[in-house]
């Protein structure tokens, strides 16, 4: 196909991955790398930012090697978030990137969360908000307070994305809609909440649109500029690949954790859902687990298996020997927000055996999509008729089919496997230029296989397990707060 190419980075909890598509949303070029993580006591979970530069400057090369760097006419990036990095003046990193799964600053983020009245949460954020663990500003109290000296050299505290667009463009910039709890329903930051950790508000970046231009790039020497767009985080990238364009649509994005969202201009108070500021008409009610395909990835480490071998072994399973699974290994997110939390196989028997384990932690991770579809859909004030679905964990059959079984909804797959990458390539067509905004982009790449049904019989018999689900969880917790 003729005319510019779109080069699309997504820099992932577990791999960096990118892809060059040509104008109808096909690809032309991928790749994918490790992108490991380093853990330790008291809950540390951390990344190598110039490990991050590394290998996007890698995949730069790839692409040149491809033949398509001097076709590639923008560039967009996206990454995880709350995730953070603290750089001197320089853009340095000044330590190891905390990433959203670090729960080390729960202490600093329960102090912060205290002072924070229902009535500020409602004017701010038009729904009650926590701040937890991965909050930025959590994050800034633990270092100003644990790391003094490294805060005083901090210069700016950035989301990965938009730490990647400074090291290539040489400018300072994120979007409004990737600083979860700092920003408020006017798209600009929080001067109320800022204020309370001294120094924050200095160390945060300039705001601008995601389809907007962040700076240029020369994909190689020799060859001219092309423009680099703000971008936005991955989950709200994803779900712009998904096709999200219009209220009441409701999507489901599997990677390293579960993520879901629902369009709706209604918003009611519920806790644990976070709901974003209006942005091109559509307001977003969404919020994201802690660990989806970080259980299954836990799961094949401890048995040597490959995501492909536990799927196979969840489908033979006998169904009246299967446990109940809590998917929280590190956590959990929405709809609980509880760092504390742990996970169990709850219901082991003499007849269970690795089949029968191996199909729990896929209900355990539908089971905890299904509590936060609830949620979202209270806050929504509206039910979710059809999901659409992307993401590393909707390539395995056997799973979709528990998900759409456990949800009771169709469920409709994206035709590539990487929405993250398509809708941030789609907001680089847009800032380049080169389609006039997101509505025509999405039209022109997103396609979706024929849904996956719910089998009623399945549905009922995983709506009984699913009702021992959170009771299981307050269990645990009750036990958990007696040690």
């Amino acid at each position: 196909m003729t005319g510019p190419l779109v080069l699309a980075i997504d820099l992932g909890t577990t791999s960096i991955k990118a892809a060059v598509f040509d104008g109808g949303g096909q690809p032309l070029f991928s790749h994918a790398a490790r992108n490991p993580v380093s853990r330790g006591p008291g809950g540390i979970a951390e990344q190598d930012a110039a490990g991050w530069l590394t290998t996007v400057q890698d995949i730069l090369a790839r692409v040149q090697a491809a033949g398509l760097a001097a076709r590639v006419g923008a560039v967009g990036l996206t990454s995880q978030v709350n995730t953070h990095v603290f750089v001197d003046a320089a853009g340095q990193p000044l330590a190891p990137a905390i990433l959203w799964q670090d729960t080390r600053c729960a202490a600093a983020a329960a102090r912060i969360d205290a002072g924070i009245s229902l009535d500020e949460r409602q004017d701010w954020w038009g729904a009650p908000l926590p701040v937890d663990a991965s909050h930025a500003l959590a994050r800034m109290a633990w270092m100003a307070e644990a790391h003094p000296d490294l805060w005083a050299r901090t210069d700016a505290v950035m989301l990965p994305k938009d730490w990647l667009i400074r090291a290539l463009t040489g400018r300072r910039v994120s979007d409004p809609l990737s600083n979860i709890g700092l920003v408020g329903a006017d798209l600009s930051y929080i001067a109320t909440l800022l204020a309370r950790v001294p120094g924050a508000a200095e160390r945060l970046v300039p705001l601008a649109a995601p389809t907007s231009v962040a700076g240029h790039l020369r994909l190689a020497p020799g060859l001219p500029e092309v423009p680099v767009a703000v971008g936005t985080m991955d989950a709200l990238a994803g779900m712009q690949g998904l096709g999200m364009r219009a209220e009441g649509d409701a999507l489901y994005l599997s990677g390293t954790s579960e993520v879901l969202g629902i369009v709706s201009d209604r918003a009611v108070p519920v806790p644990g859902v976070l709901v974003f500021p209006r942005h091109a008409g559509l307001r977003l009610h969404a919020g994201p687990t802690q660990s989806g395909g970080a259980s299954v990835g836990w799961f094949c480490d401890a048995f040597g298996l490959t995501p492909e071998a536990m799927a196979a072994e969840a489908a033979r399973a006998d169904l009246a020997e299967v446990p109940l699974f809590l998917p929280h290994l590190a956590g959990e997110r929405a709809p609980l927000w509880d760092a504390a939390a742990r996970g169990a196989f709850i219901g082991l028997s003499s007849g269970t055996g690795r089949a029968e384990m191996a199909r729990a932690v896929f209900e355990g991770v539908a089971f905890s999509a299904r509590l936060l579809l609830e949620a979202l859909e209270a806050s929504a004030a509206r039910r979710a008729e059809v999901l659409l679905c992307g993401g590393g964990g909707f390539r395995s059959a056997v799973w979709t089919q528990i998900r759409a079984d456990v949800l009771g909804r169709p469920l409709h797959r994206l035709s590539v496997p990487d929405p993250g990458l398509l809708g941030v390539g789609a907001m680089a067509l847009v800032a380049a230029g080169l389609v006039p905004d997101m509505g025509s982009a999405l039209a022109l790449v997103v396609r979706h296989d024929p849904p996956v049904l719910p089998a009623p019989e399945a549905h009922a018999a995983l709506s009984d397990r699913y009702a021992r689900y959170l009771p299981a969880y307050a269990a645990l917790r009750d036990l958990r707060t007696r040690q």
